[in-house]
């Protein structure tokens, strides 16, 4: 069993998200290698797109960015974006461990970080997308009581 590494945790708001680009990125190559339909949607979204989305939803939104950090590296080794908008609806909008962190307990940290700070501010209800592709992250989810809702089908366009 390798040893446990010390993680710090930091927040803040949208200007702390281009600490997250490499993490980002390692997401977005995650999901383009599990996607079974809709590769080419992650190979035309790069970082500074999802940037100005989150940018764009923090205009109307609180935007929070929560990133762990190898307290002896100084390597930002996780993040999760979360928002809560302005019907109260607190979401889950990008989350990422690094595959050699995993199963250290890091995810389950930023989630439940990210649910307190959204209890603080009363929201109504609090939600998640999961990727075609990536189910299997259902079951993490399922700990913190999301479960499936509908699915939402995508036309592919042809050509």
């Amino acid at each position: 069993m390798r040893n446990k590494p010390k993680i710090e945790y930091v927040f803040g708001n949208e200007a702390l998200l281009d600490n997250i680009r490499f993490l980002w990125q390692s997401l977005n190559q995650y999901h383009l290698d599990l996607s079974p339909c809709f590769k080419q949607d992650y190979v035309e979204t790069n970082f500074e797109k999802r940037k100005a989305f989150f940018l764009k939803k923090a205009e109307s939104a609180e935007l929070r960015v929560d990133i762990a950090v190898d307290a002896v590296t100084k390597q930002n080794v996780a993040y999760c974006v979360s928002s809560i908008d302005e019907e109260k609806t607190g979401e889950i909008e990008s989350i990422f461990v690094a595959s050699n962190y995993r199963g250290l307990g890091i995810g389950d940290s930023l989630v439940r970080r990210v649910l307190a700070w959204m209890d603080e501010k009363g929201t109504i209800s609090k939600i998640v997308e999961v990727a075609a592709g990536n189910e299997q992250a259902f079951g993490f989810y399922s700990r913190y009581g999301f479960f499936a809702r509908r699915t939402v089908l995508k036309q592919i366009k042809k050509g």
